[in-house]
């Protein structure tokens, strides 16, 4: 039985190659490329080298998860036989599925990462930032509104084409201003190194295929991410700090009651009215006093927000295994059966 090494290709051209893994590329063999559409193989392939590459599967089949476990599955396969070279683009430990199956593998076939040089280096540089003010590495191919956090620096991995441009560019808009100024950095670091500065809204008006591009969002200042719920914190914060707002200084739980029945005796308007405006505004003014009383909590030392959330996340959780652990209920009254037999467990576990 033999073992896999895998060593990665570098961010671009031959010159961001390691000196390493090249050597290691022209001595060993046999050598196997996820894909050879990358520019660093063109000039390997002019020095001789010969390898294999899981170009095909790709074009055979729309579904990346089952294209990175057919690879892997050939890996092993091969492993089986002799020590082999699995070649990735950039670094083996950056953003690479294929090998983080390989490493989860059980056959008893050894892994060994043998280094490479990612892309994220001369993406900082290119652009011109500095990681240690926080950012995000995320996939353009499963990106998620909720996770981004956009007082870092974002960046956004396998912008390769218009298609997938769009549907980062809708799914950045529900959190960014559509005139913010992001980056399209192409081939960073190698000859070619090419950056375009545009306005969100245009990001899906690129054209044909780009391999080595990724996309940079600047972070956005803290009056500017008015979609985010860390700032209405940040602001809470302030207005109950010890500068804050003078009279909310002089309320308590007791005090404020009255208040947070009027707000939602007022968003009960709004709903009565059909009225989606101040429905939107009259749920802000219902949070904005949960937010006052968790406030005073934590002043306090009696609890904090975060209690709040750990309290209500694992009640979701807990009272949801229709939802969440496969538990059978199709209907209301199934659902509200299953409901009160936890609420009765809650009780008496109390």
């Amino acid at each position: 039985m033999g073992k896999i090494k895998v060593v990665g290709l570098g961010p671009g051209d031959i010159e961001q190659l390691p000196f390493g893994v090249y050597q290691l590329l022209k001595k060993e063999q046999p050598l196997y490329l996820r894909t050879k559409l990358h520019p660093v193989v063109k000039d390997l392939e002019q020095e001789g080298l010969v390898f294999q590459s899981f170009d095909a599967i790709y074009e055979g089949n729309d579904q990346f998860e089952d294209v990175y476990k057919t690879i892997v599955k050939e890996l092993l396969t091969a492993a089986q036989k002799e020590d082999i070279i699995y070649a990735v683009p950039g670094h083996p430990m950056v953003a690479e599925k294929s090998v983080q199956l390989l490493l989860e593998n059980e056959s008893g076939i050894s892994i060994e990462i043998k280094g490479g040089k990612s892309f994220l280096d001369d993406l900082f540089q290119a652009v011109k930032i500095d990681p240690v003010e926080g950012f995000q590495l995320v996939d353009a191919l499963s990106l998620n509104q909720d996770q981004l956090e956009a007082s870092q620096h974002i960046i956004v991995m396998q912008v390769f084409n218009e298609y997938i441009a769009s549907e980062v560019k809708l799914t950045l808009m529900e959190k960014y201003p559509d005139e913010h100024l992001v980056a399209l950095v192409h081939e960073a670091g190698g000859k070619n190194e090419k950056i375009e500065w545009l306005p969100l809204f245009e990001l899906d008006r690129m054209e044909g295929v780009h391999n080595l591009t990724s996309l940079y969002v600047p972070p956005l200042a803290v009056d500017e991410r008015t979609k985010s719920f860390q700032t209405v914190q940040y602001y809470m914060d302030a207005i109950t700090g010890e500068n804050g707002d003078a009279w909310i200084k002089e309320q308590n739980h007791e005090t404020l009651v009255a208040y947070m029945e009027e707000e939602v005796l007022e968003f009960k308007a709004a709903v009565e009215n059909d009225d989606i405006d101040n429905m939107v505004e009259e749920l802000g003014d219902v949070l904005m006093q949960v937010l006052y009383h968790t406030n005073f909590g934590e002043q306090t030392g009696y609890f904090s927000f975060e209690e709040v959330i750990e309290t209500l996340n694992k009640k979701l959780r807990r009272r949801h295994p229709h939802v969440f652990d496969g538990v059978k209920a199709e209907t209301p009254e199934e659902v509200d059966a299953i409901w009160q037999k936890i609420k009765a467990e809650e009780k008496r576990n109390k």
